[in-house]
């Protein structure tokens, strides 16, 4: 979600700055603390028929603290998000002019955007102040002004290690903003030029909070429609009653990550599988299926575990292309599987869009973190078993060990590794047993992952290495929640328009078939996740799939689990597919020897999409089984 890991914590840092640093990341770090302690507090009470007031509700508003937190520190070391990647083959004055540029045009968005949050906040105030854990909302609030506000000026610090082209950027946004206070001109007539001058800056890097956010500033503005809607949107989702699990999801999934997790499992389906012919390849799949799982598809599995699996399956003779592919694409892997992050997000967006439609539609379309969950068990399954099929078939025969297969080393390995094996379980028995909310199941898997981690196998110290990864997860949660926000500002504009109601209208008249109407998605959606990034994608993309698949009688489950099965495949979709990019920055190879090794990876798992969308049982069966 982010650019590739650094140290949050600059070794150059020191004195003051240092502290000031250690000061701002304990504005992530207690959050997500708290977010992981009250939950667990509340379940345990609860056994004794008790409970903790608000504490769920202090959970949702913590989380707008650790995303605003985490964005900031995002943008404190550079690494916000960026559609383009033009500026990295950009040199000399061409390379700094479009960073003035893209980096303007980003503190305009963000400055605008903290006096839109600020003008949020006032109303907030006059209508009444409410209680959060003993505080009033205000003060939770105010994370959204502050974050926006130093967003602005770190995009501004970072144009450039001298002064003067930090002073143009600055000259420039400054522009921006007046002409938006005071446009000479209809403003209706400056949405398309203000849109062109937003795409040139997205090419020329700009963040990707900054080209939805800018285009539903621009699209309010020329509307006459208050832009304080774009944070009103904001706060609502990411105070919701389940985006809180994003963060604890994310939280366990790094907790394994920076410990020996993927060492121990790796050594597992090493000793189970390592003497089969392909059994490097599906280790690898069943690996990385295993940490996106928890990691949300973020790019983590391939920073994390490339360096570890590489030389596996170059000692298996598989080629160099083919380990690079096969890498490369397992890296997204697990995106269906619970817990996942965008399958969380999904349940969010579409319920929220069928409560939109009406009762009607949600009575009979409703879709639930546990129909999701359930109805993305099979084809997650089938993706991986695809991806294994194929690195299978890719080693050579000759090159099969001939070693026979080692029972006390497979007991061994098992045993090293059975707290790790023990975590989806975990999950699935907090989010399916009935005892826990989906919050709380969430809070419950981060702890048991701390709890592996640091107490048993002792990988990470409490206080050297907690803090660090828990600022890691906060800069992810922080990018993530930074777009989701204002893409549901943007998408609001849309519904106001009436977008998708006109969409449906559209495709119902100009396409009879629904299997020619999921042929179309497909190849649309296989652009748009190669393109677009996938939490905005679900936020504004699926409000307006919902009224077109229920028009066409598709499944909204059904229609998720397609949805994100392609954007799945996005991820290694050529020309700026995620995965190419984070594949060619971990294994130092040029991004079109990635793409050349990633295409059959890519046609194969093509193959996954189209059976996912075409046999809708493998989707529908568990959770009409279970509901």
């Amino acid at each position: 979600m982010t650019a590739p890991a650094r140290e949050t914590q600059s070794p150059r840092a020191t004195g003051w700055r240092r502290a000031l640093r250690g000061t701002e990341n304990s504005f992530v770090v207690l959050p997500l603390a708290c977010s992981v302690g009250l939950p667990l507090l509340e379940v345990g009470l609860r056994q004794f028929h008790s409970g903790l007031t608000g504490s769920i509700t202090a959970v949702q508003n913590l989380t707008l603290v650790i995303g605003m937190a985490g964005a900031a520190i995002a943008a404190r070391d550079d690494r916000l998000l960026s559609f383009s990647t033009v500026s990295s083959f950009l040199q000399g004055r061409v390379k700094a002019t479009a960073r003035v540029v893209s980096s303007g045009v980003a503190a305009a968005v963000s400055g605008i955007l903290c006096a839109a949050s600020w003008q949020f906040l006032l109303t907030e105030k006059q209508g009444g102040e409410r209680q959060v854990a003993g505080f009033p909302d205000w003060i939770v609030e105010l994370a959204m002004p502050l974050g926006f506000g130093l967003i602005a000026v770190r995009l501004l610090w970072h144009v450039a290690p001298r002064w003067p082209a930090r002073l143009f950027a600055l000259a420039l946004a400054a522009a921006i903003v007046l002409f938006g206070v005071f446009a000479p001109v209809d403003p209706a007539r400056c949405v398309l030029p203000g849109l062109a001058a937003l795409l040139v800056a997205t090419i020329c890097g700009a963040p990707v909070f900054t080209a939805i956010g800018g285009a539903a500033l621009i699209l309010f503005w020329g509307d006459g429609s208050p832009i304080a809607a774009i944070p009103l949107k904001h706060h609502s989702l990411v105070t919701s009653s389940s985006l809180p699990t994003i963060p604890l999801f994310t939280l366990a999934g790094y907790f394994l990550a920076e410990s020996g997790a993927s060492q121990r499992l790796i050594r597992v389906f090493q000793a189970l599988l390592g003497s089969l012919r392909g059994g490097p390849a599906i280790v690898t799949a069943l690996v990385c299926a295993f940490f996106t799982t928890f990691t949300g598809a973020s790019g983590v599995t391939i920073l994390a575990l490339g360096g570890l699996l590489l030389p596996v399956l170059r000692a298996a003779h598989y080629s160099e292309r083919d380990a690079l592919g096969l890498l490369t694409g397992a890296g997204s892997l697990g995106l269906l599987f619970p817990p996942c992050l965008p399958v969380i997000l999904y349940a969010i967006i579409a319920g929220t869009t069928l409560a939109n439609l009406g009762a009607a539609s949600v009575a009979a379309n409703s879709v639930t973190l546990q129909k999701m969950f359930l109805g993305g068990l099979l084809p997650g399954i089938l993706m991986v078993g695809l991806t294994a099929w194929w690195g299978v078939r890719r080693q050579p025969r000759e090159a099969v060990a001939r070693t026979p297969f080692d029972a006390a080393e497979a007991r061994r390995a098992l045993w090293d590794a059975k707290w790790e094996l023990l975590l989806p379980l975990v999950a699935l028995a907090a989010l399916f047993g009935g005892f826990a909310t989906p919050i709380e199941a969430a809070a419950i898997t981060a702890a048991y992952a701390l709890l592996i981690t640091s107490v048993i196998h002792r990988d990470l110290h409490p206080f050297r290495d907690l803090p660090r990864v828990m600022v890691e997860c906060g800069l992810l949660v922080g990018g993530v929640l930074l777009i989701l926000g204002v893409a549901l500002g943007f998408t609001h504009y849309l519904v106001q328009a009436q977008v998708p109601d006109r969409l449906a209208e559209w495709s119902v008249h100009a396409v009879t078939s629904k299997w020619l109407f999921l042929l179309g998605l497909n190849a649309v959606l296989l652009v748009v996740g190669g393109l677009i990034e996938i939490y905005a994608a679900i936020v504004v993309v699926v409000p307006l799939l919902i009224p077109i698949g229920i028009a066409f009688g598709i499944d909204p489950v059904h229609l998720g689990i397609i949805f994100l099965a392609n954007m799945e495949l996005g991820f290694i979709a050529p020309p700026v597919g995620l995965n190419l990019l984070l594949a060619s920055y971990r294994f130092n190879q040029p991004i079109t020897e990635v793409m050349r090794a990633v295409l059959p990876m890519l046609l194969v798992l093509l193959a996954g999409v189209l059976l996912i969308t075409y046999f809708p049982p493998l989707t529908t069966f568990l959770p009409g089984l279970f509901h």
